[in-house]
């Protein structure tokens, strides 16, 4: 292979990185102004999840040159994260526990990655809050059978992509699509449900172009704003914990802090980036842990 081959192997292997950048952990230097917020929208994920990543604490205050873990967008911990409910995640009886003992460096998410745990099952099977802040010498519960050590995951720097600037693939895995019920009420009216798989667990829902979107059970509203992969999302928590997942939102008429009624509009359906066709994915979530969204309770 010449120079010249090289070199342009060389560029298309870099563009091809830079043209995924949000399906690993990436590290991110602190500039002087940044706040949290303003990094969590830079990367599109919760500012929550940015603290479990680097475990700070709500009063932590940010210095210019500091390094952040950037940690890899997932919706389910987001909406754990995102809840005001001490975590009670459902984790299996059967599953044998050790004692864990937490190092310098350690975050919740490293330990629960490291571990073989989700951060929501990590918080329930040591009781924690969502807003736990971990210290050095804790004892924790994690998952016998792994290496409890504090091996540090690589990470790498990288350059953000707009969602603007490129189409990502579907990644989505899709069940059966069926008619909508009469006797279940969804966000928008009658509309065709198709089933999302795997990762991503909830349906996804055929609406008119700027159709209303109506609140389908009331609570507050905890989180509005653009999540990596999801477009606009809207989490809105119930008294008992849900949280209701409203994502590929055209516009959001609420707002963080919000109490939404029942059947109130809380925004409008917006243009799914890949199909092109006007839908909403809706999920619910009990402490990270996706349920039937056809079988969450609906006021």
């Amino acid at each position: 292979m010449n120079m010249n081959c090289l070199k342009k192997c060389m560029i298309l292997a870099l563009l091809f990185i830079s043209a995924f950048p949000f399906f690993a952990d990436s590290t991110y230097k602190v500039e002087k102004g940044d706040t949290l917020f303003s990094i969590s929208r830079k990367y599109q994920i919760t500012v929550a999840e940015l603290r479990a990543a680097n475990n700070l604490s709500e009063n932590d205050v940010l210095k210019a040159g500091q390094k952040l873990v950037i940690p890899e967008a997932d919706i389910g911990t987001a909406a754990a994260l995102s809840t005001t409910k001490t975590s009670t995640a459902p984790v299996s009886s059967e599953l044998k526990t050790v004692i864990y003992t937490v190092q310098k460096g350690d975050t919740l998410y490293r330990i629960a990655r490291n571990n073989g745990l989700t951060v929501p099952e990590l918080l329930a099977i040591n009781n924690l809050d969502s807003t736990a802040v971990i210290k050095v010498g804790q004892k924790l519960k994690v998952k016998a059978g792994e290496n409890p050590v504090a091996s540090k995951p690589s990470v790498k720097t990288e350059t953000v992509v707009k969602e603007s600037d490129s189409t990502p693939p579907d990644t989505r895995t899709y069940g059966i699509t069926v008619n909508a019920d009469m006797n279940t009420r969804w966000p928008v009216s009658n509309p065709k449900i198709t089933q999302i798989k795997g990762k991503v667990s909830g349906v996804q829902l055929s609406a008119k172009e700027n159709e209303p979107v109506l609140c389908i059970h009331e609570g507050t509203v905890m989180y509005v704003g653009t999540y990596r992969g999801f477009g606009q999302v809207l989490f809105i928590q119930t008294k008992t914990g849900l949280i209701y997942a409203y994502t590929g939102m055209g516009t959001v008429k609420v707002k963080k802090g919000d109490y939404a009624l029942s059947g109130s509009e809380v925004g409008t359906a917006g243009i799914d980036s890949i199909s092109g066709k006007p839908q909403i994915t809706f999920m619910v979530f009990q402490n990270g842990q996706p349920i039937d969204p056809a079988k969450a309770p609906r006021n």
